[in-house]
């Protein structure tokens, strides 16, 4: 008996060899990714919406049309009214989806998408990781399909649209100027001619300049450039949409001339202002008038004050340092501001999540160490006792509750999407079909962007090199007063 249990311990020697070397860390990590990404799967499943790739089953039929000698913008999909509505260019880059299934090019669309979010995510996270002492694979694996699972992405890789990689492209510009304010950390050693060109950050504003070429909305990061006086990125960005714009005039003029001149000015292509799936201002705004158009002036008029606000807002971010969040609260106005905003446009909610439950972090980290203080009098003109107390400060550890609950809501918020189940139709049914919480539901994703252009907190100091440049300037600035 002892010797047959010494052979089967023999036998199990080459398993610990081999699994002498893993970190049981790692393992637990690696579960903890799978299940994360496996629940995310689920919530797909329990509140997303049957997906059939049906918009890239619009664009690969308008350019399998079009590759077939027809004119582009003439193409209606089958069973629909909806036809091409990008411009001559976005046409130009989905051209050779025409030589692969329509299956084929949605699935190679949505792997791309998740790609450019997982590095979007580990660009975006890793500052924050690096202070935390997290690792960056462990985090980055678990934010991937939590993002996934939210209502604009997996609405955007259902259907196959391009708003992931839109995305990617515009925080590709964040990226290249916070390589740009560092401007000697990297590329004074990089090896090749390449790398020192890439993290030099020149080329900062192309990103903004191709997706603007490809949807107009993102030229309000334009705008918020030229608002905080980046210039060289401003007009790398304009540079860059006008270049590109004038390559496919050249390349498709009757195209070109076709959208310019008309399609692009034809609002009723994209479908009806009040449809529950356009969650900016003016679908709020016909919404909650029940009816199919957007009250105009009230419209324009909100419109200019969201703008306002959400500008001077991601100016002031910028200015005291955090970049990040200055990027997000414009993303955000556009979003609000557009007249249509679908629901898988509203990506910019993926950074402000990411936020809110830093700056949480943040101030929960500076309360560390702090002894609850009890309520003291205050003093008034030297007499004590005259005001009320001074509010005491309760639980250190609560700091920082509200901002990591505001992350965790509306996380929540997105993952459930509720605008689904209160979907109404005019004129078949009212958007008050269902009382006033119906309608709240309803408008609830516009709603939340509101909130978010108006009260998104920016962390002071996030971004050391824009909050270093700015300090630089000020100095010089006082310097050259002198």
């Amino acid at each position: 008996m002892p010797a047959t249990v010494g052979r089967r311990v023999g036998r199990l020697a080459p398993v610990h060899r081999a699994t002498r070397g893993i970190d049981r860390r790692t393992v637990v990590r690696t579960g903890i990714v799978a299940a994360v990404a496996y629940a995310a799967w689920l919530a797909i499943g329990a509140f997303g919406r049957p997906y059939n790739f049906f918009d890239m089953k619009i664009y690969h039929g308008a350019v399998v049309w079009w590759a077939s000698g027809n004119e582009l913008y003439e193409f209606i999909a089958p069973a629909t009214t909806l036809g091409f509505t990008y411009p001559p260019f976005a046409a130009l880059l989905m051209l050779p989806m025409s030589w692969l299934p329509v299956g084929a090019a949605g699935w190679l669309n949505a792997l791309a998408s998740i790609a450019a979010l997982a590095v979007v995510l580990a660009a975006l996270l890793r500052p924050i990781v690096d202070r935390l002492g997290w690792p960056l694979w462990f985090t980055v694996g678990i934010a991937v399909p939590m993002a996934v699972a939210i209502e604009p992405s997996r609405e955007t890789l259902g259907y196959g649209q391009v708003n992931l990689l839109l995305f990617a492209l515009i925080m590709a510009d964040l990226i290249g100027l916070r390589w740009r304010a560092r401007r000697g950390t990297h590329h004074d050693t990089a090896d090749s001619a390449l790398a020192r060109f890439a993290y030099s950050g020149v080329w900062a504003g192309a990103g903004i300049g191709l997706a603007t070429a490809v949807k107009l909305t993102p030229a309000l990061f334009i705008v918020y450039l030229m608002t905080t006086r980046q210039w060289r990125a401003a007009l790398t960005a304009i540079g860059t949409t006008i270049g590109v714009t004038l390559g496919a005039f050249a390349l498709v003029g009757p195209e070109s001339r076709a959208y310019f001149g008309s399609v692009l000015w034809q609002t009723e292509r994209v479908g009806a202002a009040d449809m529950t799936a356009n969650q900016s201002l003016a679908g709020l705004l016909a919404r909650l008038y029940d009816s199919i158009e957007t009250p105009g002036l009230l419209w324009l008029a909100f419109s200019v004050l969201v703008l306002a606000l959400g500008l001077s807002r991601a100016a002031t971010a910028r200015a005291d340092g955090d970049e990040l969040t200055a990027f997000t609260l414009v993303g955000l106005t556009a979003n609000v501001i557009s007249p249509i905003s679908w629901s898988h446009h509203l990506v910019w909610v993926i950074p402000a999540i990411i936020v809110l439950a830093d700056a949480g972090v943040r101030r929960r980290e500076a309360s560390r160490g702090l002894p609850p203080r009890a309520a003291t009098p205050s003093v008034a003109g030297g007499v004590p006792g005259v005001n009320a107390l001074r509010p005491p400060i309760w639980y250190p550890a609560l700091t920082g509750f509200r901002h990591g609950a505001a992350a965790v809501g509306l996380y929540l918020l997105f993952l459930i999407s509720p605008i689904w189940p209160y979907e109404h139709q005019l004129p078949e049914v009212s958007h008050y079909q269902d009382g006033l919480f119906g309608a709240l539901m309803e408008n609830s994703l516009a709603i939340a962007l509101i909130m978010l252009v108006a009260a998104l907190p920016w962390r002071p100091g996030a971004e050391p090199a824009f909050y270093n440049d700015r300090l630089v300037r000020a100095a010089q600035l006082a310097a050259a007063r002198r």
